[in-house]
């Protein structure tokens, strides 16, 4: 019975992991509202602290199973492990309902925003005057974030190795969303699509034997673009964490509340109804980056009439606001078991 419960709790570690991976590359979803409405946003934030000096020097000496036991190992490797395998899987299949079923994905996001709101919000009790400014602050930086003009590519290294260090801010900040962030900053396609595209091609062919990859050039760039973004987004993803963890044992109330900001701002990023504006020249024509492809000057939101594909995207709206809610009572039974 035993170990039939320790692998149900393998397998949704790495469900979670799925989760977190694929709200980190939506634009305007934060993968730390996924780990805060799931109930295992602390552990995750404790445990990415403990990749501290005594961490090293227990590497450093041999002792790897004091090391793995330190950094609460199995936790974070089968988190880690879902997040990979989202970007190769459901990442690519978000990719494809984006791009063909625009409107009801972003209707269920929206309502996974609101849900998470709910959820947050509900038993938070500590209003006074500095939750409730702290709350305004992050309304408006989450809104300020959300109407500002995307840059254009660029992939200079050191650039992108701070792209890594910002992008994974919404792993450790609930409703901050790094892969938006990525769009502000232009590199969103190269970061979350070309580059891992380009590795996931690379592993397909080293399977059949084809290595004739170590001769493309642009292959060979984006491989190493995509190394020095992860290596800046472990960077971040580890300086984050200790952060967090000193505010949330100090200002928890505070951190908190400006955290319900930052999501009540992130409404505006996931608004269904919008359509993109794309830049264009003095003669009316696209203007395109150095891909080829034609670049987002920014969003134009609308309030939509009432027709089917309307009523169609309220339900996708309900429908992620369940999500949200389901994710919430496993988070709580959960808890009540560990605890």
């Amino acid at each position: 019975m035993q170990s039939t419960r320790t692998f149900t709790d393998k397998l949704f570690l790495v469900l979670k992991g799925l989760g977190m991976g694929a709200a980190n590359k939506v634009p305007g979803v934060s993968g730390g509202v996924v780990a805060f409405v799931a109930g295992f946003y602390e552990e995750f934030i404790y445990s990415l602290q403990k990749v501290n000096g005594k961490a090293f020097k227990l590497l450093i000496n041999g002792r790897f199973k004091s090391f793995y036991q330190y950094i609460n190992g199995r936790f974070l490797s089968l988190l880690f492990f879902g997040m990979i395998v989202s970007y190769f899987s459901i990442s690519k299949l978000l990719d494809y309902l984006i791009k063909h079923y625009e409107l009801y994905v972003w209707s269920v996001f929206f309502g996974m925003i609101i849900g998470s709101i709910y959820y947050i919000s509900k038993d938070f009790e500590d209003w006074n005057y500095k939750t409730y400014t702290s709350l305004s602050i992050g309304i408006i930086l989450g809104l300020s974030i959300s109407f500002l003009d995307p840059a254009t590519e660029n992939d200079n290294l050191f650039f992108v190795f701070f792209c890594g260090i910002i992008s994974v801010s919404g792993m450790t900040l609930p409703g901050f969303s790094g892969s938006f962030i990525l769009i502000i900053l232009g590199n969103y396609v190269l970061l979350l699509v070309d580059s891992v595209n380009a590795l996931y091609d690379t592993f397909a062919e080293m399977i059949t034997g084809d290595f004739s990859f170590i001769h493309n050039q642009e292959r060979l760039r984006m491989i190493k673009v995509l190394a020095v973004f992860t290596i800046g987004s472990v960077v971040g993803l580890v300086t984050f964490s200790h952060i967090l963890n000193y505010i949330l044992k100090h200002y928890k109330s505070i951190t908190i509340s400006a955290i319900i900001g930052f999501i009540v701002g992130s409404l505006g990023v996931v608004w269904p109804w919008k359509k993109t504006i794309f830049k264009m020249n003095t003669e009316g024509q696209y203007i395109l980056d150095s891909s080829g492809r034609t670049i987002i000057e920014n969003y134009t939101r609308y309030i939509p009439e009432l027709h089917t594909d309307t009523y169609f995207a309220i339900a996708y709206i309900i429908l992620g606001i369940l999500i949200v809610l389901a994710l919430e009572r496993y988070g709580r039974k959960t808890r009540q078991t560990n605890g």
